[in-house]
């Protein structure tokens, strides 16, 4: 009960559903409308700032989370604070196995309300804000997970697991 009360006080953070043309844009791609990426599904993102220790720590067991969400009907992404280079140089291989979003200026993090980095945000096709974590809280990133799961049917992956980080709050989002 108390996890849910912390996650509806975590939801409140965010300023406003964000603008259906809020522009995204994928490494070797073009970019494209908010509303664009969310005709066929959901989009779970993980938002990391490549120059922080704290979003480096979180990557192996945000790709774990993702992982755990192939095949449900749910876009995974990460949405990188960075230019393509940097973004490719910071998720090595990673970079080819999820979809990646790149933002250098940092509007897709303005357009969410995000005020600490990382963070875990569900999208549902409706371009409502479902669920969101920020900074690294395994109960809160697991309440996120299954705000994903319920709605898309699918199984929640075990957050936290062995190996993962110490919670912590995570780093300014707008730099």
């Amino acid at each position: 009960m108390g996890t849910d009360r912390g996650v509806c006080a975590t939801l409140a953070l965010v300023v406003s559903t964000p603008s259906p043309t809020l522009q995204l844009d994928p490494l070797g791609a073009e970019a494209r409308p908010l509303a664009e990426w969310l005709t066929t599904f959901h989009l779970a993102s993980v938002v990391l700032d490549p120059y922080t220790n704290e979003s480096s720590w979180v990557l192996p067991t945000a790709a774990r989370i993702m992982r755990g969400f192939a095949g449900a009907a749910v876009r995974v992404n990460f949405i990188v604070t960075a230019n393509d280079g940097d973004a490719q140089s910071f998720l090595g291989p990673l970079a080819k196995e999820f979809l990646v979003f790149t933002d250098p200026d940092r509007s897709i993090v303005r357009g969410l309300g995000l005020s600490s980095l990382p963070a875990f945000v569900f999208l549902q096709s409706d371009g409502s804000i479902a669920a969101h974590a920020e900074g690294w809280d395994p109960m809160a990133w697991r309440a996120v997970a299954k705000t994903i799961a319920e709605i898309t049917s699918w199984s929640v992956p075990a957050i936290p697991a062995p190996g993962d980080p110490a919670s912590f709050h995570g780093t300014p989002a707008l730099g």
